[in-house]
């Protein structure tokens, strides 16, 4: 709930009753008076008329506080004055079209009051958020930014949600306040996505954790905080961690664990699976969530949902992609190979599954998941699993290391095809005097990362590991096969080599060096 739904304030029953009788009154006056009435009414609205406004809405709103105080178990003491409060309300409501004038109800310092209506007792108020529309906020973000700055310095979210506690969503118009409440915070936080860390420690992660928890039918408001709660741990460790601290791994997995032999009844159920699937995916791009995940069960949980074969395999399949790559990935690994989870991804390794492209994921990104999952194992895994995942590739004549093969050149095909193109790119370019600068170049390694050359990236590692791993059966064969397509190692050296060139960004520098000295000491053996 914003300020735009203050400006649609409706009073109590009562309330509304002396309206309507008031509005016939004023019917009939205008009746006898003509269209001169009509005429009397339109006044432009500019700046001074609005600061005319702000400055009465602030008179009346103070008259309202005080009489409420005075008589707080008398309400016909303050009847008048709510419904002067309400008139107002319903004049400002044209300042939501006009953010370009947003800055004035800060400078007049009409935000606490505006704020203050959010804990109005009376619980007919209805709020809408005009005022925080994004498409109206973008109209002049100059004027939408002090204000939602200003919103926010105010703890709007706290009130947001103290709000929200208050509201029973058994009845509908308080469950649609529910409603128009998150649209506001999801505003809020499209609009200047700076502010989600923010947000969430005024208490809306505890919330939007709680509400997930509730024992409800699932419902557009479940639906909604999940897409909330997604939107909050993009790209925010601070969030992630508070999510962490709150127990809302276990909350995520809670949630899903409905969906291990069941699949989403409706569209609507299926995109909060999705969304949750995200938040948790997000989460474990923080070490210490890894630990929460491991604890709560979570690869047991992805483990069966991948041998279910039920509609959130293909999500399950990414979440432990997330829980195994890299260092902190390593313990996940370890305990997946214990609970037999090997049995269950190579299955998917050697043949991609048709119902995958029915839930909206492609065969690329099946086999990415698959073939990180199997790479971070390689890359993890000591002792006696690490013996057992190599012993994988032996069975079956080999068998695994055939598929491995087929699709380094699948993807080996897709990227020099890719890469043709570029090259006819920057041909064209160089011809027109263009200069290639590194914005372009990154632009192009991405239009490579996209035609599959992180796919080819991690199968060239895959396969460089089981040829250097001291097991002759694995060399012979890799090198077997490679000669026999017309394949070489040294193309396979240079997938490599530049791979360790441009580890993530996001990785420290220490990572960074001891990923690349791997790698080095990994083609020195191959």
């Amino acid at each position: 709930m914003d300020v735009g739904e203050l400006l649609n304030y409706q009073p109590d029953r009562g309330t509304k009753r002396l309206q309507e009788e008031d509005g016939d009154e004023d019917q009939d006056n205008m009746k006898g008076n003509g269209t001169d009435a009509v005429f009397q009414q339109v006044e432009p609205v500019d700046e001074s008329s609005v600061k005319k406004m702000i400055l009465t809405f602030e008179k009346r709103s103070y008259k309202n506080q005080e009489l409420r105080i005075k008589f707080p178990d008398n309400p016909e003491k303050f009847m008048e004055a709510e419904l002067d409060l309400n008139d107002i309300l319903q004049e400002m409501h044209v300042i939501a079209t006009m953010p370009d004038l947003y800055h004035l109800l800060v400078e007049l310092n009409a935000i606490h009051s505006l704020l203050g209506l959010l804990s109005h007792e009376n619980s007919d108020i209805l709020y809408y958020s005009e005022l925080t529309d994004i498409d109206t906020l973008h109209e002049s973000e100059e004027g939408a930014e002090v204000l939602i700055d200003a919103l926010v310095s105010g703890q709007i979210v706290a009130l947001l949600v103290q709000n929200m506690e208050r509201l029973d969503e058994q009845v509908k118009e308080e469950a649609d306040g529910v409603h128009n409440t998150l649209s506001i915070i999801e505003n809020i936080a499209e609009f200047k996505p700076g502010l989600c860390a923010e947000a969430a420690q005024q208490g809306l992660m505890q919330w939007l954790l709680k509400r997930l928890k509730a024992k409800l039918p699932f419902d557009s408001n479940k639906l909604y905080c999940s897409e909330i709660l997604a939107i909050l741990l993009q790209n925010n460790d601070v969030n992630r961690e508070l999510l962490g601290e709150l127990d809302g791994i276990d909350v995520l997995l809670q949630q899903l664990s409905v969906f291990k032999r069941h699949n989403p009844a409706t569209p609507e159920e299926q995109e909060m699976m999705e969304n949750l699937f995200d938040a948790l995916c997000s989460c474990l791009m923080l070490g210490a969530n890894r630990d929460r995940f491991l604890r709560g069960e979570g690869l047991q949980l992805m483990n069966l949902m991948l041998r279910e074969k039920k509609m959130s395999r293909a999500s399950a399949l990414k979440v432990l992609d997330h829980a195994m790559i890299g260092q902190e990935g390593s313990d996940n690994c370890h305990k997946f190979v214990d609970i037999l989870g090997l049995r269950t991804i190579f299955p998917l390794f050697m043949k991609t599954p048709k119902r995958m492209k029915k839930v909206g994921i492609s065969d690329k990104e099946h086999e990415e998941h698959v073939c990180s999952v199997i790479a971070s194992m390689l890359r993890n895994l000591k002792a006696q699993q690490r013996t057992r995942l190599l012993n994988k590739f032996t069975e079956n004549d080999c068998e695994k290391v055939d598929r491995l093969l087929e699709l380094h050149f699948k993807y080996l095909e897709a990227v020099q095809l890719a890469d043709k193109r570029i090259e006819g790119e920057k041909h064209d370019m160089v011809r027109r005097g263009e200069i290639l600068d590194d914005g372009m170049e990154d632009e192009f390694y991405i239009r490579r990362l996209d035609a599959g050359l992180f796919v080819l990236q991690q199968l060239c590692y895959i396969i460089v590991e089981i040829s250097s791993a001291g097991i002759p059966q694995l060399h012979q064969r890799v090198h077997q096969i490679l000669n026999m397509r017309g394949g070489s190692t040294k193309v396979v050296r240079h997938i490599l080599r530049e791979y360790a060139e441009n580890i993530g960004v996001d990785k420290t520098e220490d990572f960074k060096e001891n990923e690349r000295r791997r790698i080095m000491e990994l083609l020195e053996n191959f």
